[in-house]
């Protein structure tokens, strides 16, 4: 009977624990806001270090700091707290203590525990982002670089101890040399100051570079200063780190430095560039030994692994882990790297589709959330993406380009061309057109049979085209803050709405029947019109920035709104009345839209994740008395408010009068339940 019980118990253990590391793997849902359910992608990468042993990996991010396992690169942990980005990060140099510097509308820097994760101190005092953090060799000191100053701060207690001040323009990188007597920091007053390490006071200030200086690095040794500098100048220069006499200037990248790094044994230092390569120099001659190709964008973050043999490296669009020896490299720590510009489900809602400032459009599986495909073809951003309403092809819009792909197989179909940058664009819910607003005044009607464009609608200023759901209204909104409505298929134009808007459009959606339109604007506002007789019908207020993207849930009941303030709202379609705040975000919210299965809401930010929002159910329109079953009962209380106007529950399609509408409405979901 013990032997039953023990192996009972024993079971009981063994499934608890499978349990625990099966949640344990599912980062989606890691330190999420509240009313959140899960997260894609990892947000916008800004820093990448090595621990000391070599064995993890430090992700600063937009939405905090990443962990990773650096031999299998599985994800640790995720270290939040940080209100803004994570511009910077450092291990102390016995790998117990990891620092993370905070971007803009932060200011702030974190210690924490290292191996457990636990939060140790939060320093305080910076009025801007926190660009650089540096720990001195006996790890006691911590300095940090922000806008013009240097602090330095006790690592034990968190109190702050120091106030360097000289630099006349913003301070890009810190570093401590290899004894800890002298700071280095270069500006982008195109100088490089050393500071005394343990009192702050300045020592000498070393002027050659022509522009700002993005990064400086001791070398092992002690002996050499190395600095890397931006656009006007390209160079590293190498410096005596005790004379602060110039010695060498390194040429050869074509745009600025980002970073420049020592090899541990000293041998060789590496530099990052604007131009999207990495230069090896020998790093007691100069001479160029080898260049790492294979980044499509700028390489920002550069760290030797502690045994030197290989190198990791982030860029816009991608993190790759390079083998020093023979220059070749793997993708790694895979997710946008870049912010969220659009979003857009599948019409069976199994994926969901996201385009990001890397470049890339990421396919993913609605129900397991992983990334099921990366698109690439696009040079730069990807500002929007949609897909056909038989779900087969996909269409995204870069900067000046629509691509088409085979939505199954990720296959690149023939490109749309145009003579002009495409500001904006909208399938036909019959799938015939196509249609594409460009920065010359155009609408394109491009026929998707033959690829001829049928016609051409003028509206200066394009910046926002919509279809409505039976396909015969097609809206378009102007940076003038004008929207025009057009009959689809004769491209007559029917109605034409301004002076209530003061700012560009930059959303339309029709509520799924077609009756209400919302528009998002500069102005800070959302506005909800009668699509029939263009009445204006409600103004929503309460975002406290530019409103980007606006969605209507599937039942049309709920509106929900994404800004430059970083919220995700909610409002009452029929009302207009504000309902909910979702927060948790680190930067704007430029997506929004609806899962037609569930009712999901996600929310694409430029911090670089996309947020899936579990939103209160929402009611059945046609079940005027709610009580879960749309029957006679409700037909009889819209027949008792027939002739009726202004805002009223029996009303709805909500054009402002119930009529015989709303009744075929009620009748055609007799039975209903939900």
């Amino acid at each position: 009977m013990k032997k039953g019980l023990f192996f009972k118990l024993s079971l009981l253990f063994v499934s608890a624990l499978f349990l625990q590391d099966s949640f344990a793997e599912d980062y989606t849902r890691w330190n999420l806001p509240d009313g959140a359910k899960a997260r894609l992608s990892k947000g916008r990468l800004n820093d990448v270090v090595y621990s000391p042993d070599g064995t993890r990996l430090a992700v600063g991010s937009n939405i905090g700091i990443w962990l990773y396992d650096a031999h299998t690169r599985a994800e640790i942990a995720l270290l939040t707290g940080h209100t803004g980005i994570v511009l910077s990060v450092a291990y102390s140099p016995n790998g117990d203590t990891l620092a993370g510097g905070g971007g803009w509308g932060d200011g702030t820097i974190r210690l924490w525990d290292a191996t457990t994760g636990r939060h140790k101190h939060t320093l305080e005092g910076h009025t801007e982002g926190v660009i650089s953090v540096a720990f001195s060799p006996d790890g006691f000191t911590l300095a940090s670089g922000n806008y013009k100053e240097i602090w330095l701060w006790d690592v034990t207690t968190g109190e702050h101890k120091h106030t360097l001040e000289g630099h006349t323009d913003g301070v890009r990188s810190v570093a401590f040399s290899p004894d800890g007597s002298t700071l280095a920091s270069g500006g982008r007053d195109d100088t490089i100051r050393l500071w005394d390490g343990a009192t702050g006071k300045h020592k000498q200030t070393l002027e050659g570079h022509t522009d700002g200086v993005r990064s400086v690095a001791f070398s092992p040794d002690g002996s050499t200063l190395a600095s890397g500098a931006e656009w006007g100048d390209k160079t590293i220069r190498l410096w005596d780190a005790t004379t602060g006499k110039h010695k060498q200037t390194l040429e050869g990248h074509r745009r600025w430095i980002h970073e420049v790094k020592y090899s541990p044994d000293g041998g060789t230092l590496a530099s990052g560039s604007g131009d999207g390569t990495i230069r090896l120099w020998d790093a007691t001659t100069g001479a160029h030994k080898q260049t790492l190709k294979g980044h499509t964008n700028e390489a920002y973050s550069i760290e030797f692994s502690p045994d030197g043999r290989t190198l990791i490296s982030g860029s816009f669009r991608e993190v790759y882990l390079w083998d020093i020896a023979t220059g070749r490299y793997e993708q790694i720590l895979k997710g946008h790297t870049g912010g969220i510009t659009s979003l857009a489900y599948s019409p069976n809602a199994s994926t969901l589709a996201s385009t990001s400032a890397d470049g890339t459009i990421r396919l993913w599986d609605t129900t397991t959330r992983q990334n099921k495909q990366t698109l690439l073809g696009h040079k730069s951003w990807v500002y929007s993406v949609l897909y056909s309403p038989d779900g087969g092809t996909l269409v995204s819009k870069g900067v000046g380009d629509i691509r088409l792909w085979d939505a199954t197989t990720g296959a690149q179909k023939q490109p749309v061309e145009y003579r002009a940058s495409v500001s904006a664009i909208a399938y036909s819910p019959d799938e015939d057109t196509l249609a594409s607003g460009t920065d010359d005044g155009k609408i394109w009607l491009r026929d998707m049979t033959t690829g001829a464009h049928k016609q051409i609608l003028w509206h200066r200023g394009v910046s926002v085209i919509a279809y409505a759901p039976d396909g015969d209204t097609l809206a378009s909104g102007s940076r003038d803050s004008t929207i025009r409505l057009w009959e689809a298929h004769t491209g007559e134009q029917k109605q034409v709405r301004e002076g209530q808007h003061t700012g560009r459009i930059n959303s339309l959606a029709f509520s799924p029947d077609g009756a209400i339109l919302a528009s998002s604007s500069n102005d800070l506002t959302i506005r909800l019109w009668a699509v029939t007789t263009g009445e204006h019908r409600h103004t929503l207020e309460g975002h406290t920035d530019r409103v980007l993207s606006v969605a209507f849930s599937p039942d049309g009941s709920t509106l929900a709104s994404g800004s430059m303030d970083k919220t995700v709202r909610l409002w009452d379609a029929i009302t207009g009345e504000h309902k909910q705040i979702l927060e948790g975000h680190t930067r704007e919210v430029r997506a929004v839209a609806y899962s037609s299965a569930d009712g999901t809401l996600a929310s694409g930010s430029m911090d670089g994740t996309v947020l899936l929002w579990e939103v209160t159910p929402t009611l059945n329109a046609t079940d005027i008395n709610q009580d879960g079953v749309i029957n006679t009962q409700d037909l009889e209380l819209v027949a008792s408010q027939f002739g009726q106007s202004g805002q009223n529950s029996t009303d709805v399609n909500r054009d402002g009068i119930v009529n015989i509408f709303d009744l075929v409405s009620v009748a055609s979901a007799f039975d209903q339940g939900y």
